[in-house]
């Protein structure tokens, strides 16, 4: 039987958090990969990408490996009673329980990080604490059957290590040379210790509303949740 993979789709995801760990995940043999979402409408994606589900929560098998990507439109899905109860009902028998960027946040809100070692992207990095993490500043953080990917192209990095986990070294690296995955960056930058002063003020700027939004979601989250 087909390892069953599911990736949560949403309005408003971070298509990259999805395509890229997608991409690794569906190279592997022997996978059915799904793209799940409440109903099977087409999902436009915070750069206007339009996206298909596959299958609805409730069609949707017991999956082997759960993914929730994060995007803009993460927020309302902290809040979402249907999908923290897909998520939660999945993960109580999934083999591996997974998120890429802030998708970490929704599977915080499920209540899913008590306790455990996880990362999300570097902007939304203070969120984690708040929902019972054990914030983390790597790419691809494991506690357990828990991967949590960085920032958006973690994804990939994340999606290589879980094919380690499921297939075997030799395999992962296989797909990685597929993909011709060897990253050289033009610029010297991309995190916030490493990128110039002026750049990260702006990147600061783009996320403040975003990131004000978010704070005053997870302190609601928070409150439930203890």
């Amino acid at each position: 039987m087909p390892l069953q993979i599911g990736f949560l789709l949403f309005p408003q995801i971070q298509q990259l958090d999805l395509t890229g760990p997608y991409d690794v995940l569906a190279s592997l043999p022997d996978v059915k990969v799904h793209l799940i979402w409440k109903d099977l409408a087409p999902i436009t994606s915070s750069t206007g990408l339009v996206l298909l589900p596959t299958t609805t929560y409730a069609d949707c098998p017991a999956l082997d490996v759960i993914c929730v990507p994060g995007g803009a439109g993460v927020g309302p899905l902290m809040e979402d009673t249907p999908t923290l109860a897909f998520i939660q009902r999945q993960a109580a028998q999934a083999r591996y329980i997974t998120s890429v960027c802030t998708g970490s946040l929704v599977l915080g809100a499920a209540g899913l990080l008590k306790g455990k070692r996880a990362t999300t992207h570097w902007a939304y990095h203070d969120l984690l604490k708040p929902l019972g993490a054990i914030a983390v500043k790597d790419r691809v953080v494991r506690d357990g059957n828990l991967l949590t990917g960085g920032g958006i192209t973690a994804g990939i990095d994340f999606a290589l290590v879980l094919a380690g986990e499921l297939y075997g070294t030799e395999l992962a690296q296989l797909v990685q040379l597929q993909l011709e995955y060897a990253p050289a960056p033009p610029f010297h930058g991309g995190t916030p210790d490493t990128s110039p002063a002026v750049v990260l003020e702006q990147a600061l700027l783009r996320v403040a509303p975003s990131l004000k939004a978010r704070e005053e979601i997870v302190e609601r989250v928070a409150q439930g949740l203890a």
